[in-house]
């Protein structure tokens, strides 16, 4: 059995998806229609703009899902491998938007505009230099919990990526986070790395950007999947327009459970997952989940030769 997995932030590079754009028209319409969706020229930005502008919240995000379906349509027409035939599809935090465009739950320009508001919305949620993330590597989610209490102070501090096991990335207030890096490093962390990001994603300050994501999602047309999507806040699959609603908004807030739904994925059967877009820094996570699964990725032509 196959699933079909798609990247978050982090994966975005300068030139991503330009090859498939340049040799295939139905990877060139994907970027076009989500230019002409945002009323700008994200693909220039994509292909020949600056890695920091890129990296900007409100852009990696729907550039980054453009790329995720750009190699999803090539593969559909390129291969004989359909989404249709896959067992689940997930998405790493904004690659669960990724995922229900690429089973037909969203539009293409339905996603990309919900995107662009759920990236200015978390950018705007906190102040800049008053939130932050780190990566704590080599302890347990148990073990991180307990550097989470052991690091007082004030403030939020909350796990906000479970990736897998030995890499769980924490987020809050700049003060309480420092805190906790440094008792996880008296806990034994091989290392605690503060993130370049721009605000402290998947914890409770990020409540008003959950608020716009609800206004956002109370009126978009949300179809049941063709195949089921495991949500990033309960690792289970789900198939119901309102729950997939409400699902995206907790997920503004909510934990990126990554470990527990590939677990969920292999126990149900999957044995190959298949990554579609920039970068593979999932196929390499699901690799230390589960040792025996088979990975691929798709995101340039070169890619596409070796699938």
């Amino acid at each position: 059995m196959t699933a079909f997995i798609f990247p978050g932030q982090g994966s975005q590079a300068i030139g991503m998806g330009r090859s498939l754009a340049a040799s295939f028209p139905v990877a060139r319409a994907v970027f076009d229609e989500v230019d002409e969706a945002l009323g700008e020229k994200l693909s220039s930005l994509i292909w020949d703009g600056s890695i920091e502008d890129l990296t900007l919240t409100r852009n990696a995000q729907p550039a980054l899902m453009a790329t995720s379906i750009a190699a999803v349509r090539v593969l559909a027409a390129e291969t004989d491998l359909k989404i249709a035939d896959a067992a689940f599809v997930a998405g790493h935090s904004l690659g669960e938007y990724s995922a229900l465009c690429a089973v037909d739950s969203l539009s293409l320009a339905d996603t990309a505009q919900l995107l662009r508001v759920r990236g200015d919305a978390m950018q705007a949620a906190v102040p800049v230099g008053e939130g932050a993330m780190a990566a704590i590597l080599g302890l347990s989610l148990a073990d991180v919990e307990a550097a989470i209490e052991a690091g007082g102070g004030g403030g939020v501090c909350q796990i906000a990526n479970d990736n897998s096991p030995g890499q769980v990335v924490i987020s809050g207030h700049s003060a309480r986070v420092e805190a906790v890096m440094a008792a996880a490093k008296e806990g034994g962390a091989k290392r605690a790395l503060p993130l370049p990001v721009s605000a402290p994603f998947h914890c409770t300050l990020m409540a008003p950007a959950a608020e716009q994501m609800a206004k956002a999602l109370e009126n978009a047309d949300i179809s049941p999947p063709v195949v089921p999507v495991i949500a990033n806040v309960t690792a289970a699959p789900v198939t119901d327009p309102d729950a997939i609603r409400k699902l995206l908004i907790e997920q503004v807030t909510g934990r990126v459970r990554w470990t527990q739904s590939v677990e969920t994925m292999s126990a149900a059967g999957v044995s190959r997952f298949v990554e579609l877009g920039a970068g593979k820094v999932l196929s390499g996570l699901v690799k230390r989940i589960n040792k025996q699964a088979e990975t691929a990725h798709l995101g340039t032509v070169e890619d596409l030769s070796k699938f």
